[in-house]
C-alpha cells in the first residue's frame, strides 16, 4: 500500500479526536447521572456519610476511643465531642450540596470514566500487551477506592479532630463552617484516592523508562522521610496516630517498586 495522503492523515486524525470527543461526553454524562442521583439522596449522603466522620458513633472514633480505654491512653480517643458546623452563607447549604453531589458523583462513576479512557486506549495496543493489561480498570478503581476508603475511615477523623479542636487561645471558640468542613474532608479523601494510585503511575512510569527499580530503591529513605514528613502534618501529634497513617502510604511505595521490578524485568527479557 501507498503512503497515505495529507488529507488521510488528517482525516485519522480528527476521527481519533472525534472519537476522544465522545469519550468525554460519555465521562462526563456519567458523572451528571451519577451527581444526580446523590442531589436526589442527598439526606442520606449528608447525615451518614459526609457530617458522619465528626460524630463519636463513627466506627473509627469508637475504635479508637476503645483502644484508648483498654491502653489507658486518653489521647487515643478522637471525636468524642460531637463537632458543631454552622453556615454563615444565604446559599451556603444549597451551594453545598452541589458541591457535594458532583464530588460523590465523580467517585461513583469513577470506573466507569476509567473503562471509557481504556476503550479509547486499547485499540492502539498490541495483542500482547491487551493480554498483559487485563483487568487493568479493575486495579485502578480498585485502588481509587481504597484511597477513598483510608482518607474517609482514617485521615478525615483524624484530621477532623486536630484541627476542629485545635487551639491558639481560650478566648477564641472554634465554629467550623460548612463549607470549611465539606472542602477538608472532601480533600483528603480525593486526595488519597488520587494518591493510591502510585502503583499504576509507577508502572507506566517505568514501562516509558523513566525510572526504575533501582532508582525507587536507592530514594526509598528520602520516600520513607517524605511519607512521615505527609502522615505527621495531617494526623493528630501522637505516635499511634502517625504510624496509622504511615504504614499503608509506606506499603503502597513498596507495593510500587515490585511492580517497578515486575515491568522492568520483563522489558528487559523483551530486549
Amino acid at each position: 500500500m501507498g503512503e497515505k495522503t495529507g488529507k488521510e492523515k488528517e482525516m485519522g486524525f480528527l476521527e481519533h479526536l472525534e472519537e476522544f470527543r465522545w469519550v468525554i461526553v460519555r465521562a462526563a454524562i456519567g458523572v451528571v447521572l451519577a451527581s444526580l442521583a446523590a442531589f436526589i439522596f442527598y439526606r442520606f449522603i449528608f447525615d451518614h456519610i459526609v457530617l458522619a466522620p465528626k460524630s463519636p458513633d463513627f466506627f473509627t472514633n469508637r475504635i479508637l476511643c476503645k483502644l484508648a480505654d483498654l491502653l489507658n491512653s486518653q489521647t487515643l480517643c478522637i471525636n468524642s465531642t460531637p463537632l458543631n458546623i454552622i453556615n454563615i452563607n444565604m446559599a451556603g447549604q444549597f451551594n453545598t450540596h452541589i458541591q457535594v453531589s458532583v464530588f460523590a458523583g465523580i467517585i461513583l462513576s469513577f470506573p466507569y470514566i476509567i473503562q471509557q479512557f481504556w476503550n479509547f486506549v486499547k485499540p492502539a495496543l498490541y495483542p500482547s500487551e491487551r493480554q498483559r493489561a487485563r483487568g487493568a480498570v479493575f486495579y485502578i478503581s480498585l485502588l481509587f477506592l481504597l484511597g477513598v476508603l483510608f482518607g474517609y475511615f482514617i485521615i478525615s477523623p483524624l484530621t477532623i479532630h486536630f484541627l476542629g479542636g485545635y487551639s491558639i487561645s481560650t478566648e477564641v471558640t472554634n465554629q467550623i463552617n460548612l463549607g470549611s468542613f465539606i472542602a477538608s474532608v472532601a480533600s483528603v479523601t480525593l486526595a488519597t484516592g488520587i494518591l493510591f494510585e502510585l502503583p499504576v503511575l509507577i508502572l507506566f512510569l517505568t514501562k516509558a523508562g523513566i525510572v526504575t527499580p533501582k532508582f525507587l530503591k536507592k530514594y526509598r529513605k528520602h520516600a520513607f522521610i517524605i511519607i512521615m514528613v505527609v502522615a505527621a502534618i495531617i494526623t493528630p501529634p501522637d505516635i499511634l496516630s502517625l504510624l496509622l497513617v504511615t504504614f499503608p502510604l509506606w506499603l503502597l511505595f513498596e507495593v510500587s517498586i515490585t511492580v517497578s521490578a515486575r515491568i522492568y524485568r520483563k522489558s528487559e527479557q523483551n530486549k
